[in-house]
């Protein structure tokens, strides 16, 4: 039987193109706060693979805590976790930036992550079996102007890869993480409050990855041997050589 694998942000970019790759080789968990995207992405899938839809945000743990629990016998047994669920808010420099946003990001990035694996991980730890994908950004490796709390929120998502894998290697769970550069999805456009024309700005003049990009990345991650771990992975367009070091065409 094919293994599980849970993915968490599946409702758009890279989340989404994660869960289309793995339909292939896996039965699936999606999980998100859009309930009618997830039942789209359930239904185009479902002739692939076994999906179950868990509707729920991971930056409040009462609800991680109640989805995750709500999950049938025979769905318990995850094998991957893809955590995948994350986002910008704003980009002005510290003195000037929106405390909500600072809280989303922290709420979002860093402790979503750590109450969705605080779910899981017993059951991979009872199996002596598992592996967690963290979806990180070159953000957490390369600090930048005016993007001081999401550069923090990403270090720390860095940073808690490595501790993790260092808890978890005697457990034989596999932790690794994938560090994308600039890929075009919804993130632009969430990080300047539905601002599409701004947005769009940011990818111009360049071809970025895409978010079938990462899937496939992660899918090489999740899919090679059984004693290999990709531990860390930065995956960037060709164009681009630096967090905000991109070339143009004029």
């Amino acid at each position: 039987m094919k293994e599980i694998a849970m993915i968490t942000g599946a409702t758009s970019g890279i989340g989404k193109a994660t869960a289309e790759v793995l339909a292939n080789t896996h039965r699936l968990i999606i999980c998100g706060r859009r309930l009618e995207r997830l039942e789209e992405l359930r239904s185009n899938l479902h002739s692939q693979t076994d999906v179950v839809t868990l509707n729920f945000d991971v930056s409040i743990q009462a609800d991680v805590h109640s989805a995750i629990q709500s999950l049938p016998t025979e769905w318990v047994n995850i094998d991957v976790l893809v955590n995948n669920a994350g986002n910008a808010h704003g980009l002005a420099p510290i003195h000037a930036g929106d405390l909500k946003d600072w809280e989303a990001m922290i709420d979002i990035n860093l402790k979503g992550l750590l109450y969705v694996t605080h779910e899981v991980l017993p059951n991979m730890i009872e199996r002596k079996t598992g592996h967690i994908i963290n979806v990180g950004s070159i953000a957490g490796i390369e600090a930048y102007k005016n993007g001081n709390v999401y550069n923090a929120s990403k270090y720390a998502v860095d940073g808690l890869t490595k501790s993790m894998r260092h808890d978890l290697t005697e457990h034989n769970i596999k932790v690794s993480e994938i560090k994308p550069g600039a890929v075009n999805t919804e993130f632009s456009e969430v990080r300047f409050k539905g601002d599409k024309a701004r947005a769009d700005k940011v990818y111009e003049g360049f071809l970025p990855l895409s978010g079938q990009d990462v899937a496939e990345a992660i899918a090489f991650i999740v899919n090679s041997p059984y004693h290999v771990n990709i531990a860390d992975l930065l995956i960037l367009p060709r164009a681009q050589s630096g967090a905000t070091t991109v070339h143009k065409n004029k």
